[in-house]
């Protein structure tokens, strides 16, 4: 019995500690609930909380509230004693002191491994090397900081959808200051890119169909070290996503001239903020190739350029009249998983050989194409076959029809001739 009644007030005990312990764990990280928090409450009552504050922030629901950035005493009511020097309070940072102010915490591994063990901590000095970074030193007041991308007081993480750094929003984002003309007026840079790239292949998918996996601003011009791709760079900026397609650019002798006379890799062909679907027109002779940008009658490039576009031209045509021979086949009922697989193999064969058009050598677009042909003319046999089967098929069946109606009359008029 004794050991019983020892055995029960140990366990008591052990859990009032443990509540308290745990009560004390919360205060040390800061998990207090904004209602006992004095900034908040005397904010509310005078409804002067910022604009855009929200409950949702991420560093208000980790617990760190406003005393937290702008200092002073969170649990003293009175306002002068709350906000006084000897409290630690620091208000309202200038534009100037926001990257290192956001730094305080953000540059400072141990304090943010404590929230993600592999978060980076060299957003402000990558901050310093961009060109909004480079501007606010000089003293350029209106170029973006921490705040005029991520928000002051309803910062959301990335991943969340309503974040304002969350990929569907970031050119939501940029536009607020690059689409402004009045705002952007005397940088001497157009106001227009989220327009074009609305309009682009990238924002189609980015902001049409929420695909979250094609390239917004930051992808090509980085988050917080932005700045315009160079010269040097911008190949291996596209090729980030376009693998094969710079790989094969870098290893040519257009590369190494595009470098000399200081043209833009990728960019030259196919734009920057409104790239546009490419399509074999883009390559040869006619009126809407780029080749013909540089390259005159008579020229290397352009006899090269247009035998690229005849390699393209042929493998598409005999694969459009294979797949359709093979909607026909469908279409009839008859089998096509074989024509389906060979025109499978083509239609790779026809990506690859439209990714090594940026070698430049119609020699070895014209290796992938002759595959592609190959599959897609061993197809349209298939399907051909497929065809002339279901022509014998119906052919027999006419004939038997025919066989059975003239057996059935035969014994239609013999039965009639017997019952008479």
């Amino acid at each position: 019995m004794t050991n019983l009644v020892v055995r029960n007030i140990l366990i008591i005990t052990f859990t009032i500690l443990s509540a308290f312990t745990w009560d004390e764990i919360s205060a040390q990280q800061g998990t207090q609930m904004p209602e006992s928090d004095q900034c908040i409450i005397c904010h509310q009552e005078l409804e002067f909380l910022p604009e855009d504050f929200s409950e949702n922030d991420v560093h208000l629901t980790a617990g760190l509230s406003c005393a937290g950035c702008h200092g002073g005493d969170p649990k003293e009511a009175d306002l002068e004693i709350a906000m006084s020097e000897e409290a630690g309070f620091v208000g309202v940072p200038s534009k100037q002191e926001i990257p290192q102010f956001c730094g305080k915490c953000h540059s400072d591994i141990s304090i943010m491994r404590q929230f993600q063990p592999r978060i980076p901590t060299d957003q402000v000095e990558q901050y310093y090397t961009s060109v909004h970074g480079i501007k606010l030193k000089e003293g350029d007041q209106k170029v973006a900081d921490c705040a005029s991308c991520h928000t002051a007081h309803s910062i959301l993480p990335a991943k969340d959808s309503r974040s304002t750094v969350h990929p569907l929003n970031v050119p939501l984002t940029c536009k607020k200051c690059h689409s402004d003309p009045t705002y952007m007026k005397g940088y001497n840079i157009p106001t227009d890119q989220f327009k074009l790239f609305a309009e682009s292949v990238h924002g189609k998918l980015l902001l049409e169909e929420n695909e979250t996996g094609a390239p917004a601003c930051n992808d090509c011009h980085g988050n917080h070290g932005a700045m315009p791709p160079g010269i040097s760079s911008i190949s291996h900026v596209c090729g980030t996503c376009h693998v094969n397609n710079m790989q094969y650019f870098s290893k040519t002798k257009m590369a190494r001239e595009f470098e000399e006379l200081e043209i833009h890799a990728c960019e030259a062909c196919h734009g920057n903020h409104h790239v546009l679907d490419a399509t074999d027109d883009m390559v040869g002779t006619g009126e809407k190739a780029v080749c013909t940008k540089c390259h005159e009658t008579g020229e290397e490039g352009y006899q090269e350029a247009k035998k690229i576009h005849s390699q393209l031209e042929k493998i598409v045509a005999v694969y459009d009249s294979a797949k359709a021979l093979q909607k026909k086949v469908q279409r009839i009922g008859m089998d096509d998983v074989d024509i389906n697989y060979l025109l499978q193999e083509s239609h790779q064969s026809l990506i690859q050989a439209r990714t090594l058009v940026h070698t430049f050598d119609h020699r070895k677009v014209a290796d992938k194409t002759k595959e592609g042909v190959e599959k897609s003319e061993e197809a349209i046999q298939l399907a051909k076959k497929e065809i002339k089967d279901y022509k014998v098929r119906r052919l027999g069946f006419g004939v038997a029809t025919i066989f059975i109606t003239i057996l059935v009359i035969a014994l239609f008029l013999k039965i009639r001739v017997m019952e008479k």
